[in-house]
């Protein structure tokens, strides 16, 4: 059912919602089922120390870098990033030997396997550092929002790397509505593109410590409250798609028609990470 107020993307005009049809690997049935009705899972402890650790060694120092550069633009702003609020660290395996190996990570690739398909990139990866200094909602979107694309759905998996709680604004998901596709979103200056507006109706705050994963469809409209404590909320999000998935190309936001389509497989940083069914 669409959340009051909205309505779906001008493109989305054919979608059903699916999952393939595999029996799971990584997660249990039931897990699965939960993530077919409702959209997202929570994943506590799926990732050891040593791994988290390696992460955020690499990332702190990639960010550091954005931020520096972040300081130096009028108001310490750039697109939706500002110094002292939020950071986006773009493409971490391009410069990150952790990044990278972490994208084949065997928990990450099981969840490909078992809500994607036997056929999967890397479709998108960066870091996400909520800052205490400027405390800051990030409004209610679906990723498939940021680039309408074919098919739909592809798998998020929004890392832990500190403690992610309510009070320094952790995900907020709103189930079930994934099911209907991606919505019409409109942008909101100066943070982003959103899709609903105030607080919805059943939405749920999602608290997962260190290590843990959230998985969530790129359908699942979720957002993130401000950080209201005295340290950064480190995340690393990981996305994942089914082998030819296509970005779509046109001014939809005016009415267009798909102008053209762009295969989602860059060799350097979409490169494949399951083939048959099986780890590369």
């Amino acid at each position: 059912m669409l959340p009051p107020g909205t309505t779906r993307h001008p493109w989305n005009d054919r979608f059903t919602w699916t999952l393939p049809d595999v029996e799971p690997t990584t997660i249990t049935p039931q897990q699965r089922a939960a993530f077919d009705r409702d959209g997202y899972l929570a994943l506590p402890g799926l990732l050891d120390q040593q791994t988290v650790d390696a992460l955020v060694g690499d990332l702190d120092r990639l960010e550091a870098q954005v931020d520096a550069f972040l300081a130096g633009q009028e108001d310490g702003r750039f697109d939706i990033a500002e110094s002292g609020a939020i950071t986006f660290t773009l493409h971490a395996v391009l410069r990150s030997d952790a990044a990278r190996n972490f994208a084949r990570h065997p928990a990450l690739v099981g969840l490909c396997h078992d809500l994607v398909g036997p056929d999967v990139n890397l479709y998108w990866d960066q870091a996400v550092y909520k800052k205490p200094e400027k405390p800051r909602r990030f409004p209610w979107h679906q990723d498939t929002g940021y680039t309408f694309v074919e098919p739909q759905h592809y798998l998020t998996c929004w890392v832990a790397l500190t403690d992610a709680t309510v009070d320094n604004g952790c995900p907020r998901v709103l189930p079930q509505v994934h099911r209907e596709g991606t919505l019409l979103h409109e942008w909101i200056d100066p943070i982003g593109w959103q899709c609903i507006d105030g607080d919805p109706d059943g939405a749920v705050p999602v608290e997962i410590p260190a290590g843990g994963v959230i998985a969530f469809s790129s359908l699942t409209p979720h957002s993130t409250g401000p950080n209201t404590t005295d340290g950064v909320r480190k995340a690393y999000i990981v996305q994942f798609g089914a082998d030819g998935m296509l970005a779509v190309d046109g001014d939809w936001e005016h009415g267009g028609e798909p102008t053209g389509r762009r295969t989602c497989d860059d060799p350097q940083r979409q490169f494949p990470v399951l083939r048959d069914g099986v780890p590369v």
